[in-house]
């Protein structure tokens, strides 16, 4: 290795180089600025940062709703539990070959509170069948259960 003694000092300009990473850094600055503002025009209003978080406020005010009627509407389900609380959302999930309703249904509700006043729902009566209510549950990540 060459000591600090024999390196050409002529040919190096410190204020060149400070200069250069002053720049560099400006650059930096903008481009972390220009990707913060695309982030945020690809996110849709309402979500946040952090992918999940909502999901999960939104599982604690979400029912699972089994023995649906095959013939059943979102209104019609939106219709029997809104007396639990104010509705934000209806799904029926369906065969996606089919597109045949599966015979069950999550609500989601503005708060938790109607949750507990959805549950006691269950084994109620709506177009001829006993529902079966229960809390939508959140599903663990990478949890694939038990194999064997």
């Amino acid at each position: 290795m060459a000591e600090l003694a024999e390196l050409p000092t002529e040919d190096i300009d410190l204020e060149a180089l400070d200069e250069q990473i002053a720049e560099m850094r400006r650059q930096e600055a903008e481009l972390e600025a220009q990707l913060a503002e695309s982030k945020a025009q690809a996110a849709p209003e309402g979500e946040g940062g952090e992918e999940g978080v909502e999901d999960e406020a939104g599982d604690t005010a979400s029912i699972y709703v089994g023995q649906v009627d095959y013939n059943a509407t979102p209104e019609e389900l939106h219709n029997h539990f809104q007396k639990c609380g104010t509705v934000k959302r209806v799904t029926i999930l369906c065969d996606k070959w089919t597109q045949h309703p599966k015979g069950y249904a999550y609500l989601e509700f503005e708060d938790t509170a109607a949750v507990e006043a959805a549950v006691l729902l269950n084994d109620s009566v709506f177009m001829g069948r006993k529902l079966k209510v229960m809390p939508k549950r959140t599903n663990l990540p990478g949890y694939k259960g038990k194999k064997g």
